[in-house]
């Protein structure tokens, strides 16, 4: 048990080592792009004027952007009249209509009336840094992928925020083999940040957009494996030098958002197991084998861990606090997702943004 256990706690960390060879921040283009922005925003009075401001102080491209007002009811509509710039538009959300997601309707709907080759499509909650569009610009250049995708810096200021959001990080860059992602299409190894999105348009439509994820909760997952099922690659980016996001600001809305994702990604009644078996084993077991035992095996299993998240936090700017609890924050992930799972089952929908959804398995 204790071999097992060291050995499900070195693989993540000399495959992270390894991809963090492969995830970094790209530099700028070489010309000047023209970039069509896409915010869907739906009850954002706390996030869209500084989210706009953000965009609209771009440097060294031409951009648009584009706000789609998806049925608000609090001061989005009048802040966004309020901004007084030409390369603003402000579309009216409307409906939803059945079968889909409202953010996948949305975007939907902004991509149609985009005019740029580059669709930026980014969450209202995400602030990105002057240089940022010209940057995400230089990847698509330099990597001649249909798609790609950056994880923004989180900001964390809760308790729950810093226990579980940094592990975002650690899930990448622990499981998911860059080298080979960056080799084949396979659906399988597909994966984004939902926040942060670059597309070129004739990919985009090829893929089916987003109607191919019509139901989605999750298009972190769904839309990079909808353009690879399209035989299109996609890739990643570290977005965490030029774009920062406060994705929630309490516990409860950190296990709503969470447990909503959660079904579409480990929690499933196949994968769980299996994910549970290889955190639990690498991540929780060793802490427990410390406290228990004299076994030198399950001290470098916790260290491999634990090193690890420290080695994340200083990349990223992660709280140290967060990396030393990296047990304590792996078994509360697991707690997500197997209550996702379990309300899944039960046939209790997800909720998000007021809307209640049936969770995707």
């Amino acid at each position: 048990m204790i071999f097992l256990a060291l050995i499900l706690a070195v693989i993540p960390l000399l495959l992270g080592l390894d991809n963090l060879r492969h995830y970094q921040t790209p530099a700028p283009a070489a010309d000047r792009p023209s970039i069509s922005v896409l915010i869907p925003a739906r009850n954002e009075e706390a996030n869209i004027a500084a989210a706009a401001a953000a965009v609209l102080a771009s440097r060294d491209v031409d951009l648009e952007l584009i706000v789609l007002d998806d049925g608000s009811t609090d001061a989005t509509p009048e802040i966004l009249r309020g901004i007084a710039d030409p390369r603003l538009r402000v579309l009216q959300g409307g409906g939803l209509p059945t079968g889909w997601c409202g953010k996948q309707h949305a975007c939907a709907r902004l991509a149609e009336q985009a005019r740029h080759d580059l669709l930026v499509f980014v969450d209202a909650d995400v602030r990105l840094a002057p240089d940022a569009l010209v940057r995400m610009a230089g990847f698509m250049e330099r990597s001649g992928v249909a798609l790609a995708s950056g994880f923004p810096r989180q900001i964390t200021k809760s308790w729950s925020e810093m226990l579980l959001l940094p592990l975002i990080h650690f899930l990448l860059l622990g499981y998911l083999p860059m080298a080979q992602m960056a080799r084949s299409a396979s659906p399988g190894l597909g994966a984004g940040c939902g926040q942060l999105f670059i597309a070129r348009r004739a990919g985009y439509e090829l893929a089916g957009g987003h109607a191919a994820i019509r139901a989605s909760l999750h298009d972190g997952l769904t839309l990079p494996r909808a353009f690879r099922r399209a035989g299109l690659m996609t890739g990643l980016f570290d977005a965490s030098r030029f774009a920062t996001c406060r994705m929630y600001t309490n516990a409860a809305q950190v296990w709503e958002g969470l447990t909503k994702n959660a079904t579409e990604g480990m929690a499933k009644a196949l994968a769980l197991p299996v994910w549970t078996l290889i955190l639990a084993g690498g991540q929780i077991l060793p802490f427990i084998l410390v406290c228990t035992t004299s076994s030198w095996m399950a001290a470098l299993a916790l260290a491999c861990g634990i090193g690890f998240r420290l080695i994340l936090a200083a990349r990223f700017d992660q709280p140290v606090v967060s990396a030393l609890l990296h047990p304590l924050g792996v078994t509360a992930l697991l707690v997500v997702q197997w209550a996702a799972l379990l309300r899944a089952a039960t046939g209790r929908k997800a909720t998000w943004r007021g809307r209640a959804y049936t969770a995707q398995t």
